[in-house]
């Protein structure tokens, strides 16, 4: 094999690892060891409303005791989610009635991971981790795997892929009056 040959088989082989290494450079997303030490800030009005961030993700999202959401939410609670109302009742709603969210007694932990807690003035945004089918596996090919951001399941059996989530709060009185995240309207099951 002549030197230009050689050469064309390394740039070749090169370029072959470079194209891989593109295509499965992905960082998985990671939680915290401890995420509840991340709801804290020395500055007394932040460390209130990332507490009362904490109470929200604990109780409300982890454990689903929301007849407790006064306790956290505003009676207002603008939401700029598409798929839930605004107002305590209508956030409520949403997560007993629609998604049928089952209340845990026992909550002492936050389980869920978190990659970060942000507060600045009267918002407090949390970062966390999700993991979806990639919908390009023909693993995945079934239609309930084809939606947007669907979490692995017994149907969508192949590839994930790792990305984050935020929900953004802004506080009014040491409540939750306010909330961002990157939701999108959610399809309905086929049936």
């Amino acid at each position: 094999m002549g030197p230009a040959v050689k050469t064309k088989t390394t740039l070749l082989a090169l370029s072959a690892v470079l194209v891989s290494s593109v295509l499965f450079a992905q960082e998985p997303v990671v939680g915290v060891a401890e995420p509840e030490k991340l709801f804290t800030d020395p500055d007394p009005v932040l460390n209130r409303n990332k507490q009362t961030t904490l109470h929200i993700m604990r109780e409300l999202l982890q454990c689903g005791q929301w007849d407790r959401a006064g306790e956290w939410l505003t009676n207002q609670y603008l939401q700029h989610n598409p798929n839930a109302q605004s107002g305590l009742q209508g956030v409520v709603f949403f997560f007993t009635q629609v998604l049928k969210v089952q209340r845990v007694d026992q909550c002492d932990k936050l389980t869920t991971e978190i990659v970060a807690v942000m507060a600045d003035d009267n918002y407090v945004t949390v970062l966390w981790p999700r993991v979806y089918v990639d919908p390009r596996d023909p693993a995945n090919s079934a239609a309930a795997c084809q939606r947007v951001a669907v979490p692995p399941s017994q149907e969508c059996p192949g590839k994930t892929f790792s990305t984050s989530w935020f929900d953004t709060w802004r506080f009014v009185d040491g409540k939750a009056d306010e909330h961002w995240d990157p939701a999108t309207i959610t399809p309905t099951p086929p049936r």
